[in-house]
């Protein structure tokens, strides 16, 4: 019986071992023949690690394709945080933690955290100090960024100069979460130079609401436009991001790449901008502290330069700008960001322009009118500037008021042709109004008449006093250097209203054109105001006057090989009690076929026949070399314009002006303005980067050596903006990609007259 028993049990036994090997066969044959591909999927996607590369943007480029802004390449040093905390726990056996006050289901609430700064400092700041490459940071900043960004790569380095990527390479650190790789940056060639125009670009600034975010394990983001044409244009510009599939070993290390996709760059963009010109009119510019000069194609409308100073070189905001910097532009009191050719100021009697062409609408062309030192509109005599002088103007025709800018004739005039009338001009000149140009910080500037009062002040009413302010352009009207340079421009070439353009023509990386618009007309006064040739050519005949006759306020303009015709203006405005005048002077050249609107505006100057007529006379003489071929023009980086706040007596050049004309240049005290001028400060959110803190101090046991590196950029220009640090170059040319070389080789009263 008891062997019996024995021999139950060890058959029970023997069962329950031939089931479980069974079953483990079963298993094994599910694992390896059945499920095998899935399996090994798994395992082969878990040995990889996606990184997006991103998009390389594309080139801005001037209107005979002189390259503005193109891309260099920079060598970096990426912390891949979650790569690190993983190498610590590994080696550890735990992950040292923080507390910080988050939320949670949005509820306030006590969380923890991997230290991430206390990983960074014990593994991998002591090795990169041995070298002698480690940087000062902010351990703040590191620690935000692993706690609203840990898929994103914390950038601990930009620009590596040769001597420390040896360094890199030779050592082979193989520390987890380390890695240096080369990315394309901006790089603005000319520095300075039309800054204001062409802007800058930044990091994306919500980064964890990017739509391919989670497809990849490391994301590299690609910049974003973050002020004018950068902005405007990004969606043209912003390129397609590529990837890179790379292996990573059984210990998390990663040892080589797999596979690579490689980005797409992104369409280039051709300005209106001459680069030769904008760079005439920017040295022209300098010699006064703040101010702005336009420069249009009268045919068309084309911008061909449009500079403000002072100035900034957005290259500081490549890749990212310290929070330092960025502190000491925005206390700055003479705004550099501030774009003066697009901003609206008191335009002083070069209004009497457009107040001369609403008087042609109404019909007094041959008006005379009398000039006894002021005139009488109800309690308040309005006084004409000759009356400081002890003299008066006596009786004038329009071209002889235009040129000795006669306030007393204007009052008149104005008033004859009525303030209607003076609305619906400006209306089609654009005064009032933004011009549409693809860039920010655009002031619509003030067309000032009944409709507008009674919607800034219901109980007031228009009156005649008002009209003879608007007529000599004080008061409350306010206008841009570009708003009075498209006026200036539908006078040369005889009626035609252009919108100004900036944007030439976008081009993909193949040469095809994507979009090229044509000139756009926003009114022709011949047919929508029903003015004649002969009425717009009155109020030509009147500018001429103002240059090239005796007695006009703006002798210094005169110009024997380019005839000029143009109008000064001068609005005194105080500024905390100090004379702080706003200088104008608009013209066109030659006068017979113009090709050429050059508006000038200074402040902080004694008059615009003075200062801004000779800066304007300055730009035109250099075009006129520049384009008969008598003058190569070199282009060359231009460091920022500084700004100050000196008053400006006089500009000459070095000039030869007619005796006869040097008498008068100063204009009248008139009466105080209401508006101040609006300028406006671009909406800028540039990517900028927390000054190191004490956390974040480095000490390097030794220095590595640095060699001066040259650029090796194809087609750049002699004198171009060299790239900081480490200057690889235009991107593509480093990848050994083929580019198009550029064609370019070589390197508070105001005072009207």
């Amino acid at each position: 019986m008891k062997r019996t028993r024995a021999g139950s049990r060890i058959l029970f036994l023997a069962l329950l071992v031939l089931v479980a090997m069974g079953a483990i066969t079963w298993r094994l044959w599910e694992v390896q023949v059945l499920k095998g591909s899935e399996y090994a999927s798994r395992v082969s996607s878990g040995s990889q690690v996606t990184v997006r590369l991103p998009a390389v943007r594309g080139e801005i480029l001037d209107r005979n394709g002189i390259k503005l802004v193109e891309n260099r390449a920079s060598f970096e040093v990426d912390f891949y945080l979650p790569d690190m905390v993983r190498a610590y726990k590994e080696a550890k056996g735990a992950v040292p933690m923080v507390s910080y006050r988050g939320k949670v289901h949005n509820m306030p609430r006590d969380l923890k955290e991997a230290d991430v700064v206390k990983i960074v400092s014990e593994t991998v700041i002591p090795r990169l100090e041995e070298i002698g490459v480690a940087k000062d940071y902010s351990a703040n900043a590191l620690q935000i960024h692993y706690r609203t960004n840990r898929e994103v790569p914390y950038n601990y380095r930009q620009d590596l100069n040769f001597d420390e990527m040896a360094l890199f390479s030779e050592k082979n650190l193989g520390l987890a979460g380390v890695n240096v790789s080369v990315k394309p940056v901006r790089w603005y060639v000319y520095g300075s130079m039309a800054a204001h125009i062409l802007g800058y670009v930044g990091s994306p600034r919500d980064l964890d609401k990017l739509p391919d975010l989670r497809s990849f394990n490391f994301y590299e983001p690609d910049v974003e436009g973050k002020a004018q044409i950068e902005l405007s244009m990004n969606e043209h510009l912003k390129g397609k991001p590529g990837a890179r599939i790379l292996r990573r070993n059984a210990k998390g290390v990663i040892e080589g790449e797999s596979s690579r996709r490689e980005p797409v760059q992104g369409n280039n963009v051709h300005l209106t901008l001459d680069a030769k010109i904008q760079a005439i009119a920017e040295q022209a510019l300098r010699v006064v502290g703040r101010g702005a000069a336009v420069v249009l194609d009268p045919r068309n409308g084309d911008i061909l330069a449009m500079a403000s100073v002072p100035s900034y070189d957005p290259n500081v905001f490549i890749p990212s700008i310290s929070a330092t910097d960025w502190n000491k532009i925005n206390k700055e009191e003479t705004n550099p960001m501030v774009n003066r050719a697009i901003s609206a100021y008191a335009p002083g009697s070069t209004y009497k322009i457009p107040i001369a062409l609403a008087g042609m609408r109404a019909g007094l062309e041959d008006k005379s009118f009398p000039c006894y030192g002021g005139v009488q509109y109800g309690d308040k005599y309005m006084r004409c500037w000759i009356a400081e002088k002890k003299r008066t103007h006596g009786k004038l025709s329009l071209e002889d008021a235009i040129k000795v800018s006669c306030n007393a004739y204007f009052y008149q005039f104005g008033n004859a042709a009525g303030i209607e009338q003076i609305v619906a001009i400006g209306n089609m000149l654009g005064l009032g109004q933004k011009s549409g140009i693809p860039i920010s910080g655009e002031s619509p500037g003030v067309l000032p008449g009944p409709e507008w009062l009674n919607n800034i002040n219901p109980r007031a009413r228009w009156s005649n006093g008002l009209t003879a302010n608007t007529a000599i352009g004080q008061g409350d009207v306010l206008a841009s250097p570009l708003q009075m340079a498209v006026v200036t421009a539908a006078l040369a070439n005889g009626g035609t209203v252009y919108y100004p353009r900036l944007i030439d023509r976008i081009v993909s990386q193949d040469g095809k054109v994507v979009q090229q618009d044509p000139p756009r007309v926003r009114s022709n006064l011949l047919t929508d105001a029903d003015l004649t040739a002969a009425q717009v050519n009155h109020v030509r005949q009147g500018m001429w006057s103002v240059v090239n006759e005796g007695g006009g306020t703006a002798g210094r303009a005169k110009n024997s090989e380019m005839p000029t015709a143009g109008k000064t203006g001068t609005a005194q405005f105080w500024r905390s009690g100090v004379k702080d005048n706003h200088t104008w002077f608009i013209s066109f050249a030659p006068f017979e076929n113009p090709e050429y609107v050059v508006v000038v505006f200074v402040q902080g100057a004694k008059s615009g026949g003075g200062v801004s007529a000779p800066i304007a006379a300055k730009i035109l003489d250099g075009i006129q070399k520049y384009k008969s071929g008598n003058e190569d023009i070199q282009l060359a980086a231009l460091e920022p314009a500084k700004g100050n706040f000196l008053f400006t007596e006089s500009v000459d050049f070095g000039r030869e002006v007619a005796a006869t004309n040097k008498l008068f240049d100063d204009g009248e005290t008139a009466e105080s303005p209401s508006a101040t001028g609006q300028e406006n400060r671009p909406a800028a959110e540039p990517t900028v980067r927390a000054d190191a803190d004490e956390a974040g101090r480095v000490q390097n046991k030794t220095q590595p050596r640095v060699e001066k590196a040259q650029p090796a950029t194809a087609g750049a220009q002699p004198g171009a903006a060299k790239p900081k640090s480490n200057p690889i170059g235009n991107f593509f040319n480093f990848l050994g990609g083929k580019k198009e070389k550029s064609k370019e080789t070589k390197p508070e009263k105001k005072e009207n007259r």
